[in-house]
């Protein structure tokens, strides 16, 4: 069997990053056997409900998601709207955009291409306050 390298990378619900690097002669089979772990572990991590004070502009935006956006779609350019009616203050469509891509990442959100944007909808965010 040939040589092979292999690093595989994924964060939990709570954001924990865990990386896992492997070399040397292994089969497809085996890391099949080491995806379906990390699968397995993905889903029975439980979900912790997101401890939030509205300190930070990324929380007022989590919230914000939460209560504005409870079961529709919306974009990016929604979401900036809806954040500087309700706080009164300004932010960068640039700011709102990194804030859904991390949300995307930790799958709080989804995501889909609509023409030349993304269209986002709430998919988990359970907040306690």
């Amino acid at each position: 069997m040939p040589e092979r390298r292999v690093k595989i990378e994924f964060r939990d619900h709570g954001g924990s990053k865990y990386t896992i690097s492997l070399e040397g002669s292994f089969s497809k089979e085996k890391l099949n056997k080491i995806m379906v772990f990390f699968d397995e572990f993905e889903r029975t991590d439980p979900e912790q409900p997101v401890k939030l004070s509205l300190d930070t502009t990324f929380n007022k935006t989590l919230k914000l998601i939460e209560d504005k956006f409870e079961l529709g779609s919306f974009t990016s350019n929604d979401l900036l709207e809806a954040y500087e009616d309700h706080y009164n203050t300004p932010m960068k469509l640039s700011t709102v955009s990194t804030y859904l891509a991390r949300l995307f990442e930790k799958g709080h959100v989804k995501r889909e291409r609509l023409g030349n944007n993304w269209v986002y909808r709430k998919t988990r965010i359970i907040l306690n306050q």
